[in-house]
């Protein structure tokens, strides 16, 4: 295997950080929650040719929105396949004609420097899957928002996985956040160097796209340097790092041996469904503590388990359940635990033909001998072994809410500083319900206390935004991967580059 670009010995460029913000009102108006302001950039970098057109068509795309929403309806010549229209969009006629305008004007460059599998490629199973589907999509797919070149594109996506980073850099147990960060960091002053667009924008049109935990935590080693780069991730905690405004949630999908997961159309109606509340986890993080502490295997109507009871299928107790409840944490408590650790380890050493030399946990502390000896014991990505000030961050993202809405189960969000994924558009009071963290031992009262009425309102809600978490490839219209590329259109439109 040629040897992985992962640390690059390129003496820094000087960044052009004066750079100046600009307070706005909402393209979308109250109803629709967007970005608090647009930020607008001035560079002593040279105009670039065609920013002036590239600027001038995003401002037809916002006038078209404001347009839209002020004659409820939408703007286009194209026929429409699928209107979104209902409660559980914070405005449905601003992100119809935004959907609209993403279809005609995104276009993505990813930058082609990079070795696999640290960079170009990602993880296809299992947790973190939904990384390396972006990945792929964007690079290996006919997709329409595939820029053909560079000077073509209105955001530039740098492909490396955190996943794989941690997967195959790493030594087993190590935390140490120095050698993520360095790969990472390295790799932007090489772009930054080498192609003039991130010093244009100071990086504000540039994205990353990480599932795992350790994905806030890329911009920490230079935060000057990632102070405007937008991240979509799935650890999306304001607690650690994470900016709404600038930042996008990335839904967690847990996807087995490839098999992509589509709605199980055949989960049963309400009255068939017995179980009031449903949880199986491990406890991974002072929420689920709670949740176990006051809940576990005690009650019948709700049922919390730490590890299903031999013969129980997960996923159909899913579909029994009226509430399933999504506590912040990783892990889960299936009865095919251990089975699937096995397969993610014969699943890694297939796919890249290495030898797996530790196992770390969940998706983490996996290595390729070989790599290992030339690539943390030659220096690259900083090499470094101590345990640093690393440390696991439990309270993240888990794949529970999209199971919950692909068994027509009503999500329970018990979260601190959690920001729901596609909130710019979806309310998620209108098909879930949520709890605070202290209010925990109430749980059986206050979902009795939802009427048939309501509770009918939510499961209804369910089963449409559930459409927009299903993982196709290629990917569809309006599905997880589209609405994912719809958040970072969002963002980018809150962006004015100088011209």
């Amino acid at each position: 295997m040629a040897s992985l670009l992962c640390l690059f010995f390129l003496s820094s460029l000087a960044l052009i950080d004066h750079r100046h913000r600009q307070a706005f009102q909402s393209l979308f108006g109250p109803t629709f929650k967007s970005l608090p302001s647009r930020r607008r950039y001035t560079s002593s970098m040279p105009n670039h040719e065609g920013i002036g057109s590239m600027e001038a068509s995003l401002e037809r795309a916002r006038a078209n929105i404001r347009r839209a929403v002020r004659i409820q309806g939408y703007i286009s010549q194209k026929e429409q396949s699928f209107i979104p229209r209902g409660e559980i969009y914070r405005n449905a006629y601003a992100f119809h004609q935004s959907y609209i305008e993403m279809e005609k004007r995104l276009k993505v460059w990813t930058y082609r420097e990079g070795e696999r599998p640290i960079y170009h490629d990602g993880p296809f199973s299992l947790m973190y899957s939904i990384e390396g589907h972006i990945i792929d999509e964007l690079e290996n797919s006919n997709s329409t928002f595939i820029a053909a070149r560079p000077d073509q594109a209105n955001v530039f996506f740098l492909p490396f996985s955190i996943t794989n980073i941690l997967r195959y850099v790493y030594r087993p147990f190590i935390a140490s956040m120095i050698p993520l960060q360095t790969c990472t960091t390295d790799y932007v002053k090489l772009i930054l160097n080498k192609h003039p667009y991130w010093n244009r924008s100071d990086g504000a049109d540039h994205f990353m796209v990480a599932c795992h935990d350790w994905g806030p935590y890329v911009s920490y080693g230079n935060p000057k340097l990632f102070k405007n780069f937008i991240r979509i991730l799935c650890n999306a905690n304001s607690s650690e790092g994470f900016h709404p405004d600038r930042d996008a949630t990335l839904p967690e999908l847990q996807i087995h041996d490839r098999r992509l997961s589509p709605p199980d159309e055949e989960e049963e109606p309400p009255p068939k469904r017995p179980i009031l509340a449903f949880f199986a986890g491990g406890e991974h993080g002072h929420i689920r503590t709670l949740l176990l502490r006051h809940w576990k295997d005690k009650d019948e109507e709700v049922q919390v388990h730490e590890y299903l009871p031999k013969g129980v299928n997960y996923h159909a107790t899913m579909r029994k359940a009226r509430f399933c409840l999504c506590p912040s944490g990783a892990g889960d408590g299936r009865d095919d635990d251990d089975e699937e650790k096995g397969t993610m380890r014969e699943m890694e050493e297939e796919a890249f033909g290495v030898v797996v030399v530790g196992w770390g946990g969940e998706g983490f502390g996996l290595v390729g001998e070989d790599i290992l000896r030339r690539m943390v014991d030659g220096g690259l990505c900083g090499g470094g072994g101590g345990s640093g000030d690393g440390g696991w961050r439990y309270e993240v993202a888990s794949p529970r809410i999209d199971e919950s809405l692909y068994a027509g189960c009503v999500p329970v969000i018990l979260s601190i500083n959690f920001v729901l994924p596609l909130s710019d558009v979806l309310d998620w009071s209108k098909f879930s319900v949520s709890i605070p963290v202290e209010r925990i031992p109430d749980i059986k009262t206050i979902l009795q206390s939802i009427t048939d009425e309501e509770y009918a309102r939510l499961r209804s809600g369910v089963m449409q935004a559930r459409k927009h978490f299903v993982l196709n490839r290629p990917a569809k219209s309006y599905d997880v991967i589209h609405m994912v590329l719809h958040s970072l259109w969002l963002r980018r439109l809150n962006v004015r580059l100088p011209y």
